[in-house]
């Protein structure tokens, strides 16, 4: 049974404007008004309630290699993970809707104290900036692949000693464009990766296969969807829009196949603050209901 779980983050995202905070921590809320929680508690999804963030504060004093909120992110993974280890204990599938990317962080904590796992990480990025490949590091929301595996600081990478949270050999990622400047080291690094440009030249369901038959997810997996995946046609709201992405089909099309073996998944970066009418709002919803109705389904004969 799939247990909604809110964690409105926007911990991990730089400021959109100077003195701005990142809207993503609206969006839970935007996806309620939008119907989401009232179609999937109509299919007998339960409510799970909220895990709240930290208050946002960009620190231009940080220390040099630290992330933005990085003491703020670590406390709320800490409690989110709490939560996901606690419903599926319960027999519960979590559904957590971001947020930013950095919830990634809980889900792998929650994996490894629940017995391990895999990753699906669907981005329009590859999030694989690091301390070893930039001198940029400070968004989490933006390197949240690299702490998945353990190439971040041990601070977010290995926190409480549970890193690296996902087996590099156990982790697909699925969207980027081609020009990711990442990619080629994500290649190397992961056992699969799908750019945006094969789904839609051969459809989301034959990429979902592929993935399914990649070494190290036969355990089940945590899916992390973050719908800049999707091409800024159809979801502008979000802080990096990128074109060359999905249509709502495609993502919805490669969700249904791959989401019943997932013990749990996030939704992240959608910005209602990019979205004053809710009509994108609405296109998340949407692929939410249709993408992830069978979350977790076939999650225990695969763990």
């Amino acid at each position: 049974m799939l247990a909604i779980l809110s964690a409105p983050s926007n911990l991990g995202l730089r400021p959109p404007l100077p003195g701005a905070v990142p809207g993503t921590a609206k969006a839970p809320e935007a996806l309620r008004e939008a119907g989401l929680h009232r179609a999937l508690l109509g299919r007998g999804a339960i409510d799970a309630g909220v895990v709240l963030p930290g208050r946002y504060v960009d620190d231009p004093e940080r220390v040099p290699g630290t992330v933005r909120n990085q003491e703020a992110i670590v406390d709320h993974a800490r409690r989110l993970a709490r939560r996901l280890v606690g419903l599926r204990e319960d027999g519960f599938t979590p559904l957590v809707l971001g947020g930013d990317c950095s919830l990634i962080v809980a889900a792998g904590l929650a994996t490894r104290v629940t017995g391990g796992g895999g990753l699906v990480h669907v981005d329009g990025h590859t999030d694989f900036r690091h301390p070893g490949n930039s001198d940029e590091v400070g968004a989490l929301a933006g390197e949240d692949l690299a702490a998945a595996i353990g190439r971040h600081s041990p601070e977010i990478a290995d926190v409480d000693g549970l890193g690296p949270y996902f087996d590099a050999a156990a982790t697909a990622h699925v969207g980027c464009r081609r020009d990711d400047a990442e990619v080629e080291e994500v290649m190397a690094a992961i056992s699969l990766v799908i750019p945006a440009d094969r789904i839609i030249l051969h459809g989301g369901a034959r990429a979902a296969a592929e993935v399914l038959g990649s070494p190290g997810l036969d355990r089940g997996f945590w899916l992390q969807v973050d719908v800049d995946v999707l091409d800024p046609e159809h979801m502008p709201a979000v802080d990096s829009p990128d074109p060359g992405g999905l249509t709502p089909d495609e993502l919805t099309a490669f969700l249904r196949v791959v989401a019943p073996r997932a013990w749990g998944a996030s939704v992240t970066v959608f910005d209602p603050d990019l979205d004053p009418d809710g009509v994108h709002a609405t296109t998340v919803a949407r692929i939410v209901v249709e993408g992830l109705a069978h979350l977790g389904e076939e999650a225990e004969q695969a763990a």
